[in-house]
C-alpha cells in the first residue's frame, strides 16, 4: 500500500524517539506479532502512522501490568478504543492490572515461538560475550530480544542482575577489567534510562529514591523505581551520591508515600543515623543494600530491604 499524503506518517526513527523503545524492539513487534502496521513510501520506506503510535503505547502500558510481550500485544491489537486514523469504536481506557481484560486479552494469531537460541540462558550469555567484546550494538540487539521475549521484571531478575553480580565477582578476581565494567554499566544505564522514561507520570503513590552520600552504584536502584512504576507507582529519582539533608529536602517538598536511600559501603549509613531516623520520622523510609542492616534499620525507625530490588519492588504495597 502506497502512503496517503494526507495522513502524518513517521520513518521508524521518529516513532522511536517518540514512544522511547529501539527501533530494533519495534522491528521485533511489528515482525513477531504484527504490532505495527506500515505504509511504504514511493521510495520503499515503511512509513508509520499514529495508530500504530497508538498501539505500541497501548502495548507499554499492558507491559507495565506485567503482562509478557506476546500477551500486552495480544491485548494492544484487541482493545476497541479507537486510535487516531483508526475506524471509531466504542471507546475504552487501557484496563488496569486485575481487570479481566488485562488478565485474558483475545487471542489473535501469536508471533513465532522463541528458538532455542532465544531461552533466557542463551541469551544471557549471548550478552555476555557481547558487552566483554566492547560490542554495544550486539549487546542492545540481545536486550531488545529479551524485552520482546519476556516482562521488563523477568529480564532484570533473570539477566540484568545476574550479570552484574558475575561482572562484579570478575571484577574482583581480577578477571574483568576496569573498562570492561565501564562499558557494560554504561550500556545498561542508558537501556534502564529508556525504560525509566515517564515514571514520574501517573495518579499512584509517590516514592522517593537516592543513594547514600559517597554511592555510586545506582543500578539496582533503578530497577528498583522501574518495576515499581510498572505496578503503578510514580517515581522522584535523586540517584546517587545524594545529601542526606537534600534527600530530606526533596522529601518535604514532594511528601513521598515511602522513601528509599540505598548503600553498599558498610560504614556509610552508620554516621547518618540521626539524620535517618529524623527523616523517618516525616514518613515511611526504607533501607537497601549490602550496607544497611537489621540494627540500624531498627534504630532509625526504617524498613530494611533484603531481597533484590525485582522483588522488593513487586512486594511493595500502595499506602
Amino acid at each position: 500500500m502506497s502512503a496517503d499524503p494526507d495522513r502524518p506518517l513517521l520513518r521508524i526513527g521518529e516513532l522511536s524517539r517518540r514512544v522511547g523503545v529501539s527501533d530494533h524492539l519495534l522491528r521485533a513487534w511489528e515482525s513477531r506479532y504484527g504490532l505495527l502496521q506500515p505504509e511504504r513510501s514511493r521510495g520503499g520506506f515503511r512509513l508509520y502512522s499514529e495508530a500504530d503510535e497508538w498501539r505500541v503505547r497501548r502495548m507499554q502500558a499492558y507491559r507495565a501490568d506485567g503482562l509478557s510481550a506476546a500477551e500486552a500485544a495480544r491485548a494492544a491489537l484487541s482493545a476497541t478504543g479507537a486510535a487516531p486514523g483508526e475506524p471509531a469504536g466504542p471507546a475504552a481506557a487501557l484496563p488496569s492490572p486485575g481487570t479481566p481484560a488485562a488478565q485474558a486479552p483475545p487471542a489473535v494469531t501469536p508471533g513465532p515461538a522463541p528458538s532455542a537460541g532465544t531461552e533466557p540462558a542463551a541469551l544471557a550469555g549471548q550478552l555476555q560475550r557481547a558487552l566483554d567484546a566492547f560490542d554495544e550494538p550486539a549487546a542492545q540487539a540481545v536486550l531488545d530480544r529479551l524485552l520482546a521475549e519476556l516482562s521488563v521484571p523477568a529480564v532484570l531478575r533473570d539477566v540484568v542482575l545476574p550479570y552484574l553480580q558475575d561482572l562484579g565477582d570478575r571484577w574482583q578476581r581480577g578477571t574483568a577489567t576496569v573498562a570492561m565494567e565501564h562499558f557494560a554499566t554504561n550500556v545498561i544505564r542508558g537501556r534502564l534510562a529508556g525504560l525509566a522514561r515517564g515514571w514520574g507520570s501517573g495518579r499512584g503513590p509517590l516514592a522517593l529514591l537516592a543513594c547514600a552520600p559517597g554511592e555510586q552504584h545506582d543500578l539496582a536502584l533503578m530497577m528498583f523505581g522501574i518495576v515499581l512504576h510498572g505496578n503503578g507507582w510514580r517515581i522522584d529519582y535523586l540517584g546517587a551520591n545524594t545529601p542526606v539533608t537534600e534527600l530530606a529536602r526533596a522529601a518535604e517538598l514532594a511528601r513521598p508515600d515511602l522513601t528509599v536511600l540505598s548503600a553498599t559501603e558498610p560504614a556509610a549509613l552508620v554516621p547518618l543515623q540521626a539524620d535517618l531516623a529524623a527523616l523517618a520520622r516525616h514518613g515511611p523510609l526504607a533501607l537497601a543494600g549490602p550496607a544497611a542492616s537489621a540494627q540500624i534499620a531498627a534504630e532509625v525507625g526504617a524498613r530494611l530491604m533484603t531481597a533484590d530490588p525485582v522483588s522488593e519492588a513487586e512486594r511493595a504495597a500502595w499506602p
